[in-house]
C-alpha cells in the first residue's frame, strides 16, 4: 500500500502523507458487526481528566474483530478489504462456507478471493490459526493468544508479526516485535503471516486538524507554562524552574523505571531492555 505524497499548496500539505485507499473496498461496513463508540474525552465517570491529550476526533462505529479465529474446519473466503478507524491494521471481511460474515485482521500476502481457515487441521499458510503447538519453529505469526480460548491479545498492529522460536513442554518460545522473548502455552492460537499495512509507520500527520480528527488534543511543554501550573515553569525565557524534568505532578521522567511487577513477569524468558 504506496505512501502518497501532496503538492505544497498550503504549509499544512508540504509534508502531509496518507496511503493509498486503492485496494479497500468502497462499501459499508457489516451492519451486525459494528456498535456504536462512546468517547470518553479522556475523562473518568466523574468527569475528571485521566489520560490527557484525548479529546473530539471524527464520530467512529466500533467493529467488532474475530480475534478467536474459533469456528474450525470451515472455510472462509475473503470477499473484501476494509478500513478500520479503530487501529492501524486493515480489516479482511470473511464469509464461512455457511453464509456467516465475519471480521479478521489482514495479514500481508493475503488477496480477495483467497480462502482461510482455522483449527488443528488447517494448513501452515497465511491468514490460517493454529495453536502453537502445531506452527513449525520460524514460523512468523501475528494475533497470538495469552490464554487458550480467550483471543488474540498480542501482536496484532499494523506491520508486525512475532517468530515462534522453538518449543519446550507444553510451552512455545514467541519472540515478540519488541524483541521480548515470551513463553506462550502450546495451546494458545496464532494467526500465520504478519499483519498488513505496514507503510502506516511512514505516515506524516502534517497539520494540527488532522492530529484533531484523529481525537488528539494539543501537548504543551511544561517549560512555557506558569510556575502555578507546572513544576518546570516560570522563568525569563528558556528556563526549567530550576528542577530535573518532571510531570505536571513531580514525577522525575528521565529514566526512573515506571513498570510495576506483574503475576505474567514469570514467562518473560528474555526482556526487551537488556
Amino acid at each position: 500500500m504506496p505512501v502518497k505524497t501532496y503538492a505544497p499548496t498550503t504549509p499544512a500539505r508540504r509534508y502531509l502523507t496518507t496511503l493509498s485507499t486503492a485496494d479497500l473496498a468502497r462499501i459499508r461496513p457489516v451492519r451486525s458487526l459494528t456498535e456504536r463508540l462512546y468517547k470518553t474525552g479522556g475523562r473518568n465517570n466523574t468527569g475528571r481528566i485521566t489520560t490527557r491529550h484525548i479529546g473530539g476526533g471524527h464520530r467512529q462505529m466500533y467493529r467488532k474483530v474475530d480475534f478467536k479465529r474459533d469456528k474450525d474446519g470451515v472455510k472462509a473466503k475473503i470477499l473484501a478489504f476494509e478500513y478500520d478507524p479503530n487501529r492501524g491494521a486493515r480489516l479482511a471481511r470473511v464469509q464461512y462456507e455457511d453464509g456467516e460474515l465475519r471480521y479478521i485482521l489482514a495479514p500481508q500476502g493475503l488477496a480477495v478471493g483467497a480462502v482461510v481457515e482455522s483449527g488443528e487441521k488447517a494448513e501452515i499458510s497465511v491468514g490460517n490459526a493454529l495453536p502453537l503447538r502445531l506452527i513449525p519453529p520460524g514460523t512468523f505469526v501475528h494475533n497470538v493468544e495469552l490464554k487458550p480460548g480467550r483471543g488474540g491479545q498480542l501482536v496484532r498492529g499494523a506491520g508486525v508479526g512475532a517468530q515462534v522460536m522453538a518449543r519446550e513442554g507444553d510451552y512455545a518460545f514467541v519472540k515478540l516485535p519488541s524483541s521480548e522473548i515470551r513463553l506462550v502455552h502450546s495451546n494458545c492460537r496464532a494467526t500465520i503471516g504478519m499483519v498488513g499495512n505496514a507503510d502506516r509507520s511512514n505516515l506524516v500527520v502534517g497539520s494540527a486538524g488532522r492530529s484533531r480528527r484523529l481525537g488528539i488534543r494539543p501537548t504543551v511543554r511544561g517549560v512555557v507554562m506558569n510556575p502555578v501550573d507546572h513544576p518546570m515553569g516560570g522563568g525569563e525565557g528558556k528556563s526549567k524552574g530550576g528542577n530535573h524534568p518532571q510531570s505536571p505532578w513531580g514525577l522525575k521522567s528521565k529514566g526512573k523505571k515506571t513498570r510495576r511487577p506483574k503475576q505474567s513477569d514469570r514467562w518473560i524468558v528474555q526482556r526487551r531492555k537488556k
